[in-house]
């Protein structure tokens, strides 16, 4: 009985979109549940928080795949925390997805161009 797409996709009224969870027997570590995202945004994320130099632990699993929900757990130095980690993280992927969908659109205009002066030369 999977869910309907809307219940995968949308967030209810009763949702929060990211809860998080201290994590008591690691220091600098909080486990962070994003509901309805799965390893679309989750491995995005974890490439980007492990790129980050105060970051020491930083992974994701999806608990079961009925359950529409990842759990990102982030462990930090004593120079940061978990929380801006994710931040900054989320930012970052913020700018480098808009300069790939740029870049991307550019190279299709390009493509189109060189299409349609092709199709002018026959």
């Amino acid at each position: 009985h999977a869910p309907k797409i809307e219940e995968r996709v949308f967030l209810l009224p009763e949702e929060t979109k990211v809860i998080q969870e201290e994590d008591t027997k690691i220091e600098g570590a909080a486990n962070f549940v994003i509901v309805k995202e799965d390893h679309t945004i989750g491995n995005p994320l974890r490439c980007q928080l492990l790129r980050d130099p105060h970051v020491l632990f930083a992974g994701y699993r999806l608990p079961h795949p009925l359950e529409m929900k990842m759990v990102i757990k982030i462990q930090t130095k004593n120079t940061s925390t978990p929380q801006l980690a994710l931040l900054d993280a989320i930012n970052a992927l913020k700018t480098e997805f808009k300069y790939l969908d740029k870049e991307f659109a550019q190279a299709v205009d390009t493509f189109r161009e060189q299409e349609s002066q092709m199709a002018m030369d026959y």
